[in-house]
């Protein structure tokens, strides 16, 4: 059977096992190592780890149950820390690839996925760690039969899909990725759970290399928190502010930036400022508004027809009707998604209007990922949008 590569969420495999980057001490680390104790079920996984396995050396695995994963087992590899290339890393994370198999292979597991083991938290670097994950793999299915998937976050790593839209599919992968890679490392840089970690050992504990570099990312981890919680309480800029409201207000650098201005300059950003303070004045008087308030002002400020509006968006008048003739009126998410196409919307103004009936564009969720790429991309054709629904096993808008 051949190695398939695929991007995916590993927690979400349906394979009988897969393989977790693991510390070698009882302890939880970033990543995939956080991601998979999550799904699995933090507790019962992090117990089982301290009552039957303990301290486990690199390079070595060992066996738990999947818990709360669609996996049956996961193989857990002690990941090497990469510190210079000098220090036996390659030989550790070799012997990952090969002993996980080897373990899976003697449980008669026949379905298994890797994750690019080291390459995150550990420091691996990524093109290396491909290379040495598909050597041992291919070098195992020589000799054995077993479905083998590696799960990669990197772009490069994977097929684009052969669509209408070519580049659709990198920008669901894209979002979808972002996301996920935000998620499994929100603790190392924003300290959620602190108290989970609070019982590993202090990365001063030991003078050897692997604590050295513990405690490095321990203080790097540290100054990333300090200085979100810096940003957070600075002043804005007036120029950040105003795009908070505006966000397609014009940039003022000019001739402000190289020092004196001339008269000609000054005329310019006058005229440039007197047009924005218009535009703000104009989106100060709707702050207000309700979604049908602000969805009616939108289309009127673009010099469009409600006719033409909820025929683009596919949107049957009567309901389009109950928008414009009660100001209260709550729309269900897909119809106000339909609506920012058929009002030519963009995607600032997707989102404001969506706002206003307390719906928002999730990166997780691949409808609202091909709606913002169509609003992204002025793609205002509810057909093709339907389409590409279609092809990605969502539910069609148009019956």
């Amino acid at each position: 059977m051949p190695l398939k590569i695929v991007r995916n969420d590993i927690t979400k495999m349906h394979t009988e096992a897969i393989v977790n980057t693991a510390n070698d001490k009882p302890t939880v680390g970033t990543g995939c190592d956080h991601a998979v104790y999550e799904a699995a079920g933090y507790d019962r996984l992090l117990d089982y780890r301290k009552e039957h396995i303990g301290v486990v050396e690199e390079g070595e695995v060992f066996l738990t149950p999947g818990f709360g994963l669609p996996a049956k087992y996961i193989i857990h590899a002690v990941s090497p820390l990469y510190i210079d290339g000098k220090s036996k890393e390659e030989e550790k994370l070799r012997s990952c690839y090969r002993k996980s198999l080897a373990l899976a292979a003697e449980k008669g597991i026949r379905s298994i996925a890797f994750p690019l083991i080291s390459t995150g938290g550990f420091g691996y670097p990524k093109e290396e760690g491909m290379r040495i994950a598909v050597d041992e793999i291919n070098a195992f299915l020589l000799t054995n039969e077993m479905l083998i998937y590696l799960v990669v976050f990197d772009e490069k790593a994977t097929q684009m899909g052969k669509s209408l839209y070519p580049d659709l599919e990198a920008y669901i992968d894209r979002n979808y990725v972002q996301q996920k890679h935000e998620e499994e490392y929100r603790d190392a840089f924003y300290g959620v759970r602190d108290d989970r970690y609070e019982s590993a050992p202090s990365p001063k504990a030991a003078p050897n290399a692997r604590s050295r570099m513990e405690e490095e990312r321990w203080k790097a981890a540290r100054r990333a928190r300090e200085k979100v919680a810096r940003e957070a309480v600075r002043p804005k800029k007036m120029s950040d502010f105003l795009s908070d409201f505006m966000p397609d207000a014009p940039a003022f650098h000019g001739s402000y930036a190289a020092g004196v201005p001339s008269l000609s300059s000054l005329e310019a950003e006058d005229a440039a400022i007197e047009e924005l303070d218009e535009k703000l004045s104009r989106r100060m008087e709707h702050m207000a508004d309700t979604f049908p308030q602000y969805l009616l002002y939108l289309i009127s400020e673009k010099g469009m027809e409600n006719a033409d509006v909820y025929k683009r968006a596919i949107v049957d008048k009567k309901v389009f009707s109950k928008i414009k003739n009660n100001p209260e009126y709550h729309p269900q998410k897909l119809t106000a998604l339909c609506l920012c196409i058929g009002a030519k919307l963009n995607l600032d103004e997707s989102r404001d209007l969506l706002s206003r009936a307390g719906y928002a564009l999730s990166p997780c969720d691949k409808t609202d990922i091909i709606f913002s790429y169509f609003i992204e991309n002025e793609i205002y054709d509810m057909i093709e949008l339907d389409i590409q629904l279609e092809a990605h096993g969502l539910p069609c808008i148009i019956a």
